[in-house]
């Protein structure tokens, strides 16, 4: 079983469900696919690395001595990452969705690819549970590749997927293909307004769904009513609660030091899985 847990803004408590789902469901892996800004793995602080690689991908790679400046590779490129000049073609890596048209399309076969990091890969043990995480490197306008890198890394009977916020492709790429996502909202105007965003996302890519409430006894009912017309099932509620605040603000899961959390995240696990089947 693989479940994202997502949101579809920053702040809501994602990385607090998730880290408290996989600490609470034996053998659970954890697979944080925020790659901008990861930190799930800051909360399993007594683990040990087990590899570390980079994440790499195709470019393009002109030979100038065989170009004749045809211009036929920029105007393939679906993604502007070739310009063509009267003395060379200028290739922008960092827009490079590495699909291998351009270098399809020379008709002078002036075009190879090589390879270009973009971040890198840690897989760790904390007890029996593993954590991967990807970290791109700074200035990277693409996370998606390494995503998808880390999402191969699934490998467990429980997958937790920490996602990105929001609802970009980033967001689509963590998510695609699980069998379950969690989303994690919070009761306000905004967290509203995010949630509507985040669902419609979910339902263009047929994923079960359901919603986390947390931080409830804020805002209004408003979140409440939207979902119950939806048909949205609110799986589980967690309280504005100053102790959980100060535990995670200090990289603690929450449910490793109050009592009875665990065994409702063991349920909440256990009632995804008949939900999806």
């Amino acid at each position: 079983m693989i479940v994202s847990v997502a949101s579809g803004k920053g702040g809501t408590g994602k990385t607090l469900v998730a880290t408290s789902i996989t600490a609470s469901v034996e053998g659970a892996q954890l697979l944080d696919c925020d790659v901008e800004e990861p930190n799930a793995f800051l909360f399993f602080p007594e683990m040990n690395i087990l590899d570390r690689k980079e994440c790499t991908v195709l470019v393009p790679q002109i030979d100038e001595g065989a170009c004749v400046h045809c211009g036929r590779c920029s105007e393939v490129c679906a993604f502007n990452a070739l310009a063509v000049i009267p003395t060379r073609v200028v290739v922008f890596p960092e827009l490079c969705h590495g699909c291998g048209a351009c270098m399809i399309s020379c008709p002078e076969k002036a075009i190879s690819e090589v390879s270009r990091r973009i971040g890198r890969i840690s897989v760790a043990r904390s007890g029996d549970h593993d954590i991967v995480w990807g970290e791109l490197e700074p200035g990277e306008a693409r996370p998606t590749p390494l995503i998808r890198d880390v999402r191969r890394h699934a490998n467990a009977d429980t997958v937790i997927v920490d996602c990105p916020p929001g609802a970009s492709c980033s967001v689509v790429e963590s998510v695609r293909d699980t069998d379950f996502c969690l989303l994690v909202a919070e009761p306000t105007p905004f967290g509203l307004y995010d949630l509507d965003l985040a669902l419609k996302l979910l339902e263009r890519l047929s994923i079960p769904r359901g919603v986390l409430i947390n931080k409830s006894g804020i805002g209004t009912r408003e979140i409440y009513r939207y979902l119950e017309k939806r048909d949205v099932p609110v799986l589980m509620e967690i309280p504005m609660n100053r102790e959980m605040a100060e535990l995670y603000s200090r990289g603690v899961i929450f449910v490793n030091v109050m009592g009875g959390w665990r065994e409702r995240f063991e349920n909440l696990a256990e009632r995804i899985r008949e939900m999806s089947g």
